[in-house]
């Protein structure tokens, strides 16, 4: 008697899947996004869709300079107040200085960032739609030449600020 050769093979069965049906960040489960009641509310997802990394219709270079903007701002009171020389009558432009060193490192590290080819960015549960012109290198620099643009006027206007209100 001759076999068919299917019936030499052993029958497999499909296994029902076990695992949960969740998003997983890239389809790495070790990156999942927890829905929980603070991240999930529409408050948090309002507040999260409206800060300017995520915002809709704003591009890179306006994304950066707003992120700088208030970066730089934020940067001098603390090198203006704690700072070496924070008793001599330098502190004022030591503290724009230090704050625009700054912004000019986290730009280059930005743009260090940049030449790695970055991948898109994945949607989540507070970000489903997230801006798309982050997804090339091109994008990222854009987004630094606003960055290094926004946060050296954000910090002269800090300083600004500060020597008009000392007086």
């Amino acid at each position: 008697m001759s076999q068919s050769p299917a019936a030499d093979k052993p029958k497999q069965t499909a296994l029902p899947s076990i695992a949960p049906k969740f998003a997983y960040a890239a389809g790495d489960p070790q990156e999942g996004n927890l829905a929980t009641p603070i991240n999930s509310s529409q408050l948090t997802r309002w507040f999260i869709n409206q800060l300017p990394a995520y915002r809709p219709g704003v591009s890179s270079f306006q994304r950066g300079l707003q992120v700088g903007l208030s970066h730089g701002f934020w940067l001098v009171g603390p090198f203006v107040a704690l700072g070496p020389l924070r008793d001599t009558s330098l502190a004022l432009l030591a503290g724009l200085l230090a704050a625009i060193g700054v912004v000019v490192i986290a730009t280059l590290a930005l743009l260090a960032y940049a030449l790695s080819a970055p991948p898109p960015p994945i949607a989540t549960l507070t970000t489903p739609h997230p801006p798309t012109d982050l997804s090339t290198p091109h994008g990222w620099q854009e987004l630094a030449r606003g960055f290094l643009f926004g946060g050296t006027a954000g910090a002269v206007f800090a300083a600004v600020l500060l020597l008009i209100f000392s007086l």
